[in-house]
């Protein structure tokens, strides 16, 4: 355990000393605060909390956003120390593949994990000072659980990122697979998704199938928790109506996040298992 967490330690200081969080940190404040403040414009004529149209405008930040940061903290875990050279040498101390592996984990999970709830936290104190009534529990239990679920889903990525990085043997190929990655779970998946509804016109797809196909990914499982999650923000999303809301508990759709993260991670521990040096 003790290696585990120095080498822990170890990423979160490259991340620190290479500005990471900074950067990633402002670029989360920067675009959290410019969507609660212009997104909580229309909040005088529909009585809607500012909080909560700031939840929903950041859980569609965040599912593209998010994956993108997290696979670029991680698609060069394993592979990068191998071109540069640097591999060998880490695997000369008394330290496990699979330490290696968790422990580079679990401090790039950190690091994203500050920034955004710095980044994110920033933006809901801003809503909370700019609000001329005190907002509610419901608004503020949202705000919570939008910080632990994208925390949650950037841990999901940096898994999958670091099976990439363990799976093949140059950066160029870990980069393009990350990226095709990035656009399968993001982009394409829910356009395929609304093509194949679209064609099956409700004669054939039950609701369980499309819930078991929408949960099936990472974003769409995020994106179910916050937005149909909360009464008010699910109103406000129209996703109130959601027939995956009423069929998957919310813990339900936290242990799939978490198999998420966990299925990659071990995952890339075999994979590296089994690199050649």
């Amino acid at each position: 355990m003790n290696q585990i967490l120095i080498l822990a330690g170890k990423e979160i200081r490259d991340g620190l000393r290479n500005r990471w969080v900074v950067v990633i940190t402002l670029l989360m404040a920067g675009l959290a605060l410019v969507l609660a403040f212009l997104g909580s414009a229309p909040t005088g004529t529909t009585k809607v909390s500012a909080l909560a149209i700031t939840i929903v405008s950041l859980s569609s930040l965040s599912i593209f956003f998010i994956p993108l940061i997290a696979l670029l903290l991680s698609y060069d875990t394993i592979v990068g120390e191998s071109e540069r050279g640097t591999l060998m040498l880490l695997l000369s101390y008394p330290v496990t593949r699979w330490q290696v592996v968790v422990g580079k984990f679990l401090g790039q999970a950190a690091l994203l994990s500050i920034a955004i709830t710095l980044g994110f936290g920033l933006a809901a104190i801003a809503i909370a000072m700019k609000s001329e009534s005190d907002l509610s529990d419901q608004a503020w239990s949202g705000i919570f659980r939008l910080l632990a679920s994208s925390a949650l889903l950037g841990a999901a990525f940096i898994a999958i990122g670091s099976m990439i990085s363990a799976s093949v043997r140059e950066r160029g190929t870990a980069a393009g697979i990350a990226v095709g990655v990035w656009l399968l779970f993001v982009l394409v998946y829910d356009m395929g998704l609304l093509a194949l509804l679209a064609a099956d016109a409700g004669q054939n797809m039950s609701n369980s199938l499309v819930t078991g196909l929408l949960i099936a990914n990472p974003t769409d499982t995020y994106r179910v928790f916050n937005l149909a999650g909360n009464s008010e923000v699910s109103a406000l999303s129209g996703m109130a109506g959601l027939s995956a809301a009423r069929q998957v508990s919310q813990f339900s759709l936290v242990t799939v996040l978490i198999m998420w993260v966990v299925m990659p991670l071990v995952a890339a521990c075999f994979l590296f298992q089994r690199r050649p040096l």
